[in-house]
Order: C-alpha cells, then sequence, then structure tokens
C-alpha cells in the first residue's frame, strides 16, 4: 500500500486546453477516494497519469513518497481496472486473472496459490475454467478485480468500472467493491461520473469541474457542506433546488413565497446584497399537512402550484414551475447543462411523504426545514452559509470512522494469520507422528 499525493498537476494538450488545472490532492495510504464530476470535468485524464498513461505538463506525482513523474507504468506497481474489462477472450478465467503473474515470470505453485486465493475472494472459484464470452457482465468485473488483486499492488485504479452494468448489477457491485476495499485495505482511486456511487463508496470524494478541484471531503460533508453552486448541485439525487430571493433580515422573499430563516448568522452572511440564490434539497420539504406542531414550527410553510407529480411507492415528488429573472435563469440553465441535466425550466423538485394526497394542479401547503437552507451568491457560486466548524466536525469523524474500520482489518487479518499458523502446525505434527 502507499500513499498517493499530487501537487499543482496540469494536463495541457497541444491546443492549449488545460483538462487537468493545478490540482493538488493528498489520498492517504488504505484511503478510498472517489473522483467524480461530470463529463469532461478532467477525472479520468487524472487518473491516467497517476496510472502513468498521460504524462504530466507540470507538476508534481509521489506514490509512496517517491517522485514518479518520469517512472514508467509498469514500474509504478499500480493495478488498474477499466471500463471495458479488458479481457482476453481466448483464455479462461484462471488464465485472465494469472496474467500478470505470468508476465513476472512468478513460480508456478506461487501463481496457484494467488489465483486461487483470490479467485475464492471474488467467489470465482467454480468458473475458473470457463471464458468470458459465458460469463455475465458483473462476474466479467469481478474477473478484471481479480486480475488487479493477484498483483498484490501498492494501489488499485477504477475506471467508471460498473457504467457498462445494469441498475441492479449496479448496486450489488458497489457493495462488493466497497466490501473488498475494506477488507484488503489497499489505497483506492475510483473514477465516476455517478454521484450515488461516490457517496455510497469512498471514505473521501474530490469533486472536479473543468479541470478544476472544487471540494474534497467526506461524502457527508460534501452533502451538508458544499463549498459552492456546483458541488451543491452535483452532490445529491435529485439535484438541490436553487431559488432567486431577497433578503429582509433572516426573511427571504422567493418564487415560492415569504417565510422566516430564523438564522441571524445566514442573514449576516448575505452582506449588501440584494439578491441571492436559495439552495433547499427536494427532501427538506414536506406536505405541510403530515407534519406535526412542533416540528412546523421549527420550519415554515409555502403555498405553490404543484404542476407534475411522481408516486413511486416509498416517496412522493411534486413539481414545482416558478418563474425568475432572465440572467438568474440563464445561470440556472447553464449549471443544469454542466451537471448533465438539461433542465427544460426553472421548477423546484420536492420529496414529500408517500402518504400525501397533494395532486397536479393543487395550490398546496409545503414545509421547509428552514435550518438546512444554503445561501448563494449569484455571481461567484460561493456558499455564504457554509458552517466551517460542522464542516470540520464531520471531516473529523469521517477519519475516526475510517481508522476503526482500519484497525478492525488488521485484526481480522491477524486473526486470520493465527489460524493458518495453527493449521501449519497441527499439520506439521500429524507428519511427523505419522
Amino acid at each position: 500500500m502507499a500513499e498517493i499525493t499530487l501537487k499543482n498537476i496540469v494536463k495541457r494538450y497541444g491546443d492549449g486546453y488545460p483538462a487537468v488545472n493545478d490540482v493538488s490532492l493528498e489520498i492517504k495510504d488504505g484511503e478510498f477516494m472517489i473522483l467524480v464530476g461530470p463529463s469532461g470535468c478532467g477525472k479520468s485524464t487524472l487518473l491516467r497519469m497517476i496510472v502513468g498513461l498521460e504524462d504530466i505538463t507540470s507538476g508534481e506525482l509521489r506514490i509512496g513518497g517517491k517522485v514518479v513523474n518520469k517512472v514508467a507504468p509498469r514500474e509504478r506497481n499500480l493495478a488498474m481496472v477499466f471500463q471495458n474489462y479488458a479481457l482476453y477472450p481466448h483464455l479462461t478465467v484462471f488464465e485472465n486473472i494469472a496474467f500478470p503473474l505470468r508476465l513476472a515470470k512468478t513460480p508456478e505453485d506461487e501463481v496457484q496459490r494467488r489465483v486461487k486465493e483470490t479467485a475464492e475472494l471474488l467467489e470465482l472459484t467454480d468458473h475458473l475454467d470457463r471464458k468470458p464470452a459465458n460469463l455475465s457482465g458483473g462476474q466479467r468485473q469481478r474477473v478484471a478485480m481479480g486480475r488487479a488483486i493477484v498483483r498484490e499492488a501498492d494501489a488499485f485504479l477504477f475506471d467508471e468500472p460498473l457504467s457498462n452494468l445494469d441498475a441492479k448489477l449496479r448496486g450489488q457491485m458497489r457493495t462488493e467493491i466497497s466490501r473488498l476495499q475494506r477488507r484488503l485495505g489497499v489505497t483506492t482511486v475510483y473514477v465516476t461520473h455517478d454521484q450515488t456511487e461516490a457517496m455510497t463508496l469512498g471514505d473521501r470524494v474530490a469533486v472536479l469541474r473543468k479541470g478544476v478541484l472544487q471540494q474534497v471531503g467526506s461524502p457527508r460533508e460534501l452533502y451538508e457542506q458544499p463549498t459552492n453552486l456546483f458541488v451543491a448541485g452535483f452532490i445529491g439525487s435529485p439535484s438541490m433546488n436553487f431559488l432567486p430571493a431577497t433578503v429582509d433580515g433572516t426573511v427571504l422573499d422567493t418564487p415560492l413565497g415569504r417565510f422566516d430563516m430564523r438564522d441571524r448568522r445566514k442573514a449576516e452572511a448575505v452582506g449588501d446584497r440584494t439578491v441571492v440564490l436559495v439552495g433547499i434539497r427536494p427532501e427538506h420539504f414536506e406536505d405541510a399537512s403530515l407534519v406535526g406542531d412542533d416540528r412546523r414550527e421549527r420550519g415554515a410553510v409555502v403555498k405553490a402550484r404543484v404542476d407534475v407529480t411522481e408516486w413511486l411507492g416509498n416517496e412522493l415528488y411534486a413539481y414545482v414551475p416558478y418563474e425568475a429573472p432572465a440572467d438568474v435563469a440563464a445561470q440556472l440553465r447553464d449549471l443544469s447543462q454542466e451537471l448533465d441535466s438539461d433542465q427544460l425550466r426553472t421548477q423546484a423538485v420536492v420529496a414529500l411523504d408517500a402518504s400525501s394526497l397533494i395532486s397536479p394542479g393543487d395550490e398546496a401547503e409545503l414545509w421547509i426545514d428552514t435550518s438546512r437552507v444554503h445561501l448563494f451568491d449569484p455571481a461567484t457560486g460561493e456558499n455564504l452559509t457554509r458552517d466551517e466548524e460542522r464542516a470540520a466536525a464531520l471531516g473529523r469523524l469521517a477519519d475516526k470512522e475510517r481508522e476503526a474500520q482500519r484497525r478492525a482489518q488488521r485484526a481480522e487479518a491477524e486473526a486470520t494469520s493465527d489460524t493458518s499458523d495453527e493449521d501449519e502446525d497441527k499439520g506439521g505434527t500429524e507428519t511427523a507422528a505419522g
């Protein structure tokens, strides 16, 4: 295992365009780091620079404390898993997994041992004699992962490994990758454009936009305390709603109505700005008729006309169109396109309890959890109400959880080693007795 440190990394192509622009990032030993962002943000380019498949224009890349800018890919001891599996169709599963060991001229008994251990870990033992064409998509991806694991590399690099799988299989493979990484404790860098994968897999997540690093933190920190408009819009599904508003003390005047934030700190953060963008996540709304009196007093109620509803069994989505100033509407459209959502109109999406009876065309009363509201500067996208103390606390919590997991991994490894030693001693005694 090894830590990976990127310092002011730049990748500039022949036309001068910086695909990756001044990225500095420290990936800790044993950490699961996610690189996430929309198409064309530079995440795959950054991964390819780490593994050595792309040259670094400027900056410094260290793996295990050693500068590797000019080191050949095969000498970096990194294992990469690609989106398209990259399996050899004429080889069996066994030989596909064993391929890097064959290249390294590993002794046959060692090849047999390591491939069988890896196959058992990935539940591929019954498929070792099959060819890739006879496997499912999930099995093929596990073979590709096995080929990476068997090398005993310092770090694993995943380039959108689940994008070729259907939704149900992606969910299953997410769980398998997470469990495997926790068990092996190997430094892992994982590229995806799917923010659900980012939120469920990573110890920390690095969000990229047009080659520039926007924010690095635990999934919970990015969700609760986004640093800017882009991160707030990208993390979370459905995306955060952004409403133009004027501020009068602690009262916000929005297209959905006026409501009081009841938070002097947030009001003071607005300064002399006349217009802000109010960020409210869909799940921080509720049908007001379903909110008890105690909870109701901790938020605010607005009236809005619902255009469309979607009942999903476990929740109800309601869509509320609204009018916005032309410049703000254009900014929100640009952000929507950059986030790959291409929203056709300014509208708020609210997630309600499935028991709600709100229907299309209703003038609905919606409750808002005002304690979860964010205010953004329309000009810069900066989150004016980010709570740095809360963000730091969430970071410490993530570090504590990661360290607890690593202690559990070490204890499990030691227990397994002790058991193996006992078995060997027992076997030796029986042989001597025989």
